[in-house]
Parts: structure tokens; sequence; C-alpha cells
């Protein structure tokens, strides 16, 4: 079982060097439906797995100066007070509870799909405000949008550790077109690294971290996510993200029915 959670992180961490997205929407629920962790920890233990991965994504980001530090604060003043007031809700309702668990995998499956409805259309959506600069935010309009949809994502990150990468990312194309790919993704990962890591914290209160499957998934995904990032240019990305939006869509209804 120690070299099939090893090969599952070297996988999931293989994809997301091609393709940039899908760790925690490919992650979670492959514990979930695979290896039948229960979805609370399969929750936790991701999120712990995703705070100390875009850690190491956000330096490589900082030295390129791909980071809008700005947008990452109005993002976090959403997002971390969101993630601390749902960690609390689960708490009080019982993290680890069989009807709790249940809402929790419905939600995996919402955020999954998400994920892959975020894959498919985020280059349509650019073309469209891009195309359409009197539906663009300013000023205190763009500010107090910034801050809901962290706390959105904050809230729907810390219940299934999904939808701080390409959901948060196609927030960004919608609120500030004017932002170039790699400053998207910079700053995505940017604001992700205290959101999981807060949410990270909070499901370790709640004992539903698997500190043992961590240390396995982190040893296959290091030099998976470093192999498909020097291999992402020579795999064609439309048909990469393509089969990750299939495989998305099949995992929500998988983990539904």
């Amino acid at each position: 079982m120690t070299s099939t959670y090893i090969i599952s992180g070297f996988a999931v961490g293989l994809l997301v060097g091609l393709t940039g997205v899908g760790g925690g929407s490919l992650m979670t629920p492959l514990l979930t439906l695979l290896f039948g962790v229960n979805p609370t920890v399969a929750v936790g233990t991701d999120l712990a797995f995703a705070s100390i991965t875009k850690t190491a994504g956000t330096l490589a980001h900082r030295i390129r100066n791909n980071v809008h530090w700005e947008i990452v604060r109005r993002l976090c003043m959403g997002a971390l007070p969101a993630a601390l007031l749902t960690t609390l809700a689960l708490k009080y309702f019982g993290a680890l509870e069989q009807h709790i668990t249940q809402i929790i995998r419905y939600t995996i499956a919402f955020s999954v799909l998400l994920t892959a409805i975020a894959i498919v259309f985020r280059g349509r959506m650019q073309a469209w405000i891009t195309a359409h600069p009197e539906r663009q935010l300013h000023g205190r309009a763009q500010v107090i949008a910034t801050v809901i949809a962290g706390a959105a994502i904050g809230t729907l990150v810390t219940v299934s550790s999904i939808g701080a990468g390409a959901v948060g990312a196609t927030v960004l194309v919608l609120l500030y077109p004017h932002l170039k790919p790699a400053e998207i993704a910079g700053t995505d990962i940017a604001y992700a690294v205290p959101l999981t890591a807060i949410a990270a914290i909070g499901h370790w209160w709640l004992g539903s971290i698997n500190w043992a499957l961590l240390g396995m998934l982190l040893i296959g995904s290091v030099p998976g996510i470093t192999i498909g990032s020097l291999a992402a240019r020579a795999v064609p990305e439309k048909f990469l993200r393509g089969l990750l939006a299939t495989t998305l869509t099949g995992v929500a209804a998988k983990l539904v029915l």
C-alpha cells in the first residue's frame, strides 16, 4: 500500500506539473474513492499537502516577480476569516461524524465539477471580459468583489480542499483581466499558501490529518511535479486540459452516485 500511495502522489504531481491545476481536485477524490479514506481525513491531508507544495511554488514565482501582493492581501481578507469560521462550524457539527462526512463528500463532488467548468471555459470567459471593458470592475467595487470571492473560495477549500487552483485563477481572470498568465498563476498560488495552511491547521485541530499518508504522497509528488513541469511544453495544453476536465467530471459523478 505504501508504494501505491507514492505512485499516486507521483501521478497527481505529474498532472499538476503538466497542466498547472488539478492537485486537490484529483488527490482528494483519489484518496476517497480509490483508497477508502474518510472524506474529512482526505480533505485535511490534502490541505497539508497543498500548503507545503504551494509554498515552493510561491517562492519560485516571487523570484520571477509574478505575484501581485495587493491582490493576495484582498483575497486573504476574505479567505482567511472564512477558513477559520468554517473550521469552527466543522468542529461544532462534528467533522468526523457520518452525516457530516457525507455532506463533505457531496461538497467535494461540487468542487470537482466547478473546477472542470473553470478549466474548460476560462479562456472564453477571459476573451469575453476583455472584449467588454465596460463590464470590468474597478476601484472599490473590484476590491469588495475580490474579498467576497476570497471568502467563498476559503469556505469551499476548507470543506473540500478544492477550489484554490482553477477556480481561484478563473476569479482572477474575471476581476483582473490585465494580468499576464504567469502573474495569474503566481498570485493564485501565493494566496493559496496561507489559506491552505490555516485550513490544514484547522483540520489538524479536528484530528483529520493522516501524517504518514501525507509523507508518502509528498515522496511521490515532488519528482512528479518536477518532471511534469519540464515536459509541459512537449504536450499539447488543449489536449491535457480537455482530458483533465473529462476526468474530473467523471470523478464528480462517481462521488455523487
